[in-house]
């Protein structure tokens, strides 16, 4: 039996949602710009090496471990030789950096480090030369070895946050197999793919292309795009989706996109687009980085400019300002809300959540009341049997059965509502013989041998039926709720009626319970009848009814709903619900299934499911809780470290090392890392 459940096309209005949100790019300088996990872990290694001869032949650590390095002719230079080859192979990488911050008028995280190592360069180059103190050769090179490990790990756990989606562009073939005609089956690259073409996917095979099923029947994985764990079923006029895997069916599929124009593509873009938009709690960290630089810098200078006056050495006060400029480093603090960002919305992509904005994610903690578009939202979008009566002596499940093979050879809209209510009802429709339909009224049927009727209340007056007491009770409910009462006879008697209406998604309950749980209040917003709505929204506790709405007057009661400062949410198909979308704090559109390009929403739910609402703002309220986590844990180390960096407690003897500042810097910023990393414990 044709599955006549997702023949709605969605066509999404990209208009009118412009001044909502946009395409944020990165302002200012990207601190990782052109580099690579693999540059870091390259230099982090060599430097590593290079740091053991500085560290042995280093007077302080023979002070300390009570050892002799090894005396020959040159040996005094052993650190300052190694210290300079790891400044210039290591720390050309933070040098560069701070060009481009210098140059962007945005000092930061790169800019301290930069100062850090060059002060000591230039101070142990000096002593090296003959000037009076102690040389920082051990403790520069040690410094910019961590803080390449810590950078190592930053850019690892980013590229692992990002990449994540991006393994699925894995599960696509490396082949297609295009059929010349009806045997003929050659083996093409997914490159040679086109439009038009006809491909074969065998059992258990991955779909090369975005296409719609020919012929064959299947149960396809999809759990990879749409988050949904149980395989669906697929048959003849079905659309398939590129890097699904296909199960025990052969399917015959006729491409309608591939590369680029792929659901696959189309969804990698917009992670991306949302992991490369700028959120406000970003800008909030990015300007705290940005004055933590500052004060930074001023605190080195304060610490060398302070030391002598209280008669310390020039040695001790550049050993001090070094440690303080390593030690404020906003490493940690630069790193809180983009890993935070990445690791979320790669969650909600592998959940059927893709975020188009970060700051339609960020909001979404803050809702107060989430209202749907009723058709094709909270409803099917098409219709079914959502209600029926029989008589006592007829079961209602062999009514039904009855009704849809009377109805099985008619294209009419009333006709496929029977026919799919039985296939969803698992109930077998048996074969119907001496199909005729009766023009403007129904239809009648040969059904195991008895003579039936389908049709309206039309079908009972050109036969002059009288329908019982009970059956004409259950007909008038059904009108009085807008419904269509449709009616099966055999002979001059009314077996049953069906309440023939936009059938409500089993989901819709479970989603209005979960949101109210939540705390939230839930409106729907339709077109429908008044009586129409109110049987929705009593059957599934919805708090506020807008009916018989029109669609330019969707947005002005999104208005009305966010007067007084309410945080609204608006759920939509995006069909004609992009004006209300854009106006609300946050829009959603639900069902965008293959289309992933539709524009109309801050947030689009793959699945055609209303649940997933709620699962936007429990990951969102994570998501922010992570991000205050992560903040918090970065300022207040620095406001711990910085003094002590300076020296404050220098008369008890506590002094830190440039190489326990960095030490020190680099574990902060492993902990926010490590800490962000456990939002993906998350369920949603």
């Amino acid at each position: 039996m044709p599955d006549h459940g997702n023949n709605k096309e969605k066509q999404n209005n990209s208009s009118g949602h412009q001044g909502h949100t946009a395409h944020n790019s990165h302002e200012g300088h990207d601190k990782h710009a052109g580099h690579s996990t693999e540059m870091f872990r390259r230099r982090f290694w060599a430097c590593l090496v290079l740091t053991v001869p500085a560290l042995i032949w280093g007077p302080m650590l023979q002070d300390w471990f009570g050892y002799q390095a090894p005396v020959f002719p040159g040996s005094g230079l052993i650190p300052a030789f190694f210290g300079t080859i790891v400044f210039l192979y290591g720390g050309l990488v933070f040098l560069r950096g701070a060009a481009g911050e210098l140059a962007d008028r945005l000092p930061g995280m790169m800019t301290l480090i930069s100062l850090a190592i060059i002060v000591a360069f230039i101070y142990s180059s000096a002593v090296t030369l003959g000037f009076e103190g102690h040389t920082l050769w051990w403790e520069l090179a040690t410094l910019v070895t961590i803080m390449l490990l810590g950078h190592w790990i930053e850019m690892r756990s980013i590229t692992q946050a990002k990449g994540a989606l991006k393994e699925l562009a894995k599960l696509l073939p490396d082949t297609a197999e295009r059929l010349l005609g009806e045997d003929r089956v050659e083996e093409v690259s997914l490159e040679e793919l086109k439009e038009g073409d006809l491909v074969l996917v065998r059992p258990g095979a991955g779909i090369p292309a975005d296409g719609v099923i020919k012929s064959g029947k299947s149960d396809v994985n999809e759990a990879m795009i749409t988050g949904e764990s149980a395989p669906a079923g697929k048959n003849p006029g079905d659309r398939v989706i590129a890097g699904t895997v296909n199960g025990d069916g052969s399917l015959r599929v006729e491409v309608v996109g591939t590369g680029d124009n792929t659901a696959l593509a189309g969804i990698m873009r917009l992670v991306q687009e949302a992991q490369e938009s700028r959120s406000r709690a970003q800008a909030l960290a990015d300007r705290a980085a940005f004055y933590l630089t500052l004060a930074a810098i001023g605190a080195g200078l304060l610490t060398f400019i302070a030391w002598p006056i209280f008669g310390a050495s020039l040695d001790f006060a550049v050993t001090r300002m070094v440690t303080v400029l390593v030690i404020a480093c906003p490493h940690a603090l630069g790193l809180a809300i983009p890993l935070v960002t990445a690791i979320s919305t790669t969650i909600g992509a592998r959940a059927g959540l893709l975020v188009r904005d970060r700051r339609g994610l960020e909001e979404a903690r803050k809702l107060e009341i989430i209202v749907f578009d009723k058709t094709g939202t909270l409803t099917l979008g098409q219709h079914r049997v959502v209600e029926s009566a029989a008589e006592k002596d007829i079961d209602q499940h062999e009514a039904l059965r009855m009704a849809a093979a009377a109805e099985y050879d008619s294209e009419h809209p009333i006709a496929r509502a029977l026919i799919e209510s039985a296939r969803e009802a698992d109930i077998h429709v048996p074969a119907a013989q001496n199909f005729q339909a009766v023009s403007g009224h129904g239809v009648e049927a040969t059904v195991e041998g008895r003579k039936l009727k389908v049709g309206g209340p039309a079908l009972l007056r050109k036969f002059e039926i009288e329908p019982s007491e009970d059956i004409r009770r259950a007909a008038d409910r059904f009108s009085e709720s807008a419904h269509a009462a449709i009616y099966l006879v055999e002979k001059n008697r009314v077996l049953a009626v069906f309440a023939i209406a936009d059938a409500i998604r089993p989901e819709s309950l479970e989603a209005v319970n979960l949101l109210h749980e939540k705390g939230l209040e839930v409106a729907m917003l339709t077109g429908d009848s008044k009586a129409v709505a109110d049987r929705v929204a009593e059957k599934l506790g919805i708090d506020t009814v807008f009916a018989e709405v029109l669609p330019e007057d969707k947005a002005g009661k999104i208005n009305e709903l966010r007067q007084g400062g309410r945080r609204v949410a608006m759920v939509g198909d995006g069909v004609n619900d992009a004006p209300a979308l854009a106006t609300a704090d946050i829009g959603i559109a639900i069902g965008a299934g293959t289309d992933v390009a539709v524009e109309a929403g801050d947030v689009i739910l793959v699945r055609n499911d209303p649940r997933d609402v709620a699962r936007i703002v429990t990951l969102s309220r994570a998501t922010y809780r992570k991000m205050v986590q992560n903040l918090w844990w970065a300022a207040g180390y620095n406001i711990v470290a910085v003094p002590l960096a300076a020296g404050v407690l220098a008369w008890a003897g506590i002094l830190l090392a440039p190489a326990v500042g960095a030490i020190l810097m680099s574990a902060s910023t492993v902990i926010v890392a490590a800490n962000a990393q456990l939002l993906r414990r998350l369920e949603l």
